[in-house]
């Protein structure tokens, strides 16, 4: 079924890391990890973190947590006080201010053909960098685990974003990152969903995925 209601996460889809800012602590001893070495990290900690989930396991630490394992081993670096502080400053909503080119536009367009929202899991204060990114008043309803009190893949978050926006299930698209957290969330909600893969983590998966907003324009056309 064609959508009518699209739902967007935020992080990884909407807007991306300011890591600039994020990893000073590596910048400060002059290390700057590459764009591929980040996506290359993100593919491996992605597939890790799906796997333990959907196999019912249990995450005894978070996704991020896992990343900075793995980027800093990489590294070479063993630091827990840059590991901690990597943690932490990526789990600030405000530190995800980083917008694709093309994104306002694209939603512009998306807006004009289907009522669209936003579903993260963040700390209360997601809205407020929408804002900020100029890129808010594209969405009528922002729904905010952090607010809500339930992270995806918990069903609440996206019964409350369906309640909220009027939208039943079946019609409605979730677009995210993360197949374990988004897609299965999505889907066992009774959503369509699409991976937003920018790294490419679920290339070779079989699933419906994109790598732009623009692609999935398109691909909604």
């Amino acid at each position: 079924m064609k959508p009518s209601f699209i739902f967007f996460d935020v992080g990884n889809t909407l807007l991306f890391l300011n890591r600039d800012h994020v990893l000073k602590p590596l910048h400060d001893r002059g290390i700057f990890p590459s764009d591929e070495q980040w996506k290359s990290v993100e593919r491996r900690t992605k597939n890790e973190f799906d796997d333990i989930i959907e196999h019912g396991g249990h995450a005894d630490h978070s996704f991020w947590w896992m990343f900075y394992t793995h980027l800093l081993a990489d590294l070479g670096i063993e630091d827990k006080a840059i590991h901690q502080s990597l943690v932490e400053a990526t789990r600030i909503s405000a530190n995800w201010n980083v917008i694709r080119p093309g994104t306002t536009e694209t939603l512009e367009r998306l807006a004009k053909r289907y009522r669209i929202a936003v579903i993260s899991n963040a700390d209360g204060k997601i809205a407020n960098v929408l804002e900020r990114t100029g890129i808010s008043h594209h969405f009528p309803v922002i729904t905010d685990s952090g607010i809500v009190g339930q992270e995806k893949p918990h069903p609440l978050i996206f019964q409350t974003a369906l309640k909220d926006t009027g939208a039943q299930a079946e019609e409605s698209l979730y677009v995210g990152d993360v197949y374990s957290v988004d897609y299965l969330g999505a889907t066992r909600a009774g959503m369509q969903a699409v991976l937003f893969d920018v790294s490419g983590a679920y290339r070779d998966k079989g699933l419906p995925r994109v790598e732009s907003l623009q692609e999935l324009e398109t691909r909604l056309s």
